[in-house]
């Protein structure tokens, strides 16, 4: 059975940098990143495929970079500039056929880490 672990949360003041790691037990073709508010359905941040291409949301773009480790069964979001609003749990995907930032289209889910900043 696939296990995506996401880790690297945590608390932070605005401005500030966090990175989350996402591993794998397999190699995926796409790896992405969600994330979602209180109340709110998930919400695509960034995806990238084995390939390095890499799709963003306008929310994050110029501040958020995702990457893939060599061995490409581990993706990284460096999140830079954190703002109050990128406060939520943050989850890593898989199994999309295209660097879609559309969460129905993944399949296996990791069980999310916790991303707070504070103003």
């Amino acid at each position: 059975q696939e296990q995506l672990v996401e880790s690297g949360g945590g608390s932070v003041q605005a401005g500030g940098s966090l990175r989350l790691s996402c591993a794998s037990s397999r190699w995926r073709y796409i790896l992405g990143w969600f994330r979602q508010f209180p109340g709110n359905e998930r919400e695509g941040v960034a995806a990238i495929s084995d390939l390095g291409d890499t799709n963003y949301a306008d929310a994050v773009k110029g501040r958020f970079t995702i990457s893939r480790d060599n061995a490409k069964t581990t993706v990284y979001l460096q999140m830079n500039s954190l703002k109050p609003e990128d406060t939520a749990m943050y989850f890593c995907a898989a199994g999309a056929s295209t660097t879609s930032l559309t969460s129905s289209d993944y399949n296996s889910w990791g069980q999310g880490t916790q991303v707070t900043v504070s103003s």
